[in-house]
């Protein structure tokens, strides 16, 4: 289970699919780490249908709780505060 936690860590917000394939573990160990992750409240977990191909496929993706990724570069718009 920490395993899949530093993986999150370390790569941000990521499928299932593909934290089961760099970890080289069974897709139902990764859904089962993300479960008992969100049950203790260190990862937010979520389910989604993706298209590939126009075939829909649904897939759990998972992030660190309490993540706010940094902000992209370039200009902002000013703020009328």
């Amino acid at each position: 289970m920490t395993e899949t936690l530093q993986c999150l860590k370390k790569h941000g917000q990521r499928l299932d699919l593909e934290i089961a394939k760099e970890m080289r573990v069974p897709l139902a160990t990764v859904r089962a780490h993300l479960t008992a992750l969100a049950d203790r409240r260190e990862a937010v977990v979520c389910k989604t249908i993706q298209f590939e191909n126009g075939r829909p496929f649904e897939a759990w993706q998972g992030r660190v709780s309490g993540y706010v990724p940094p902000p992209t570069p370039g200009r902002k718009p000013k703020s009328k505060a």
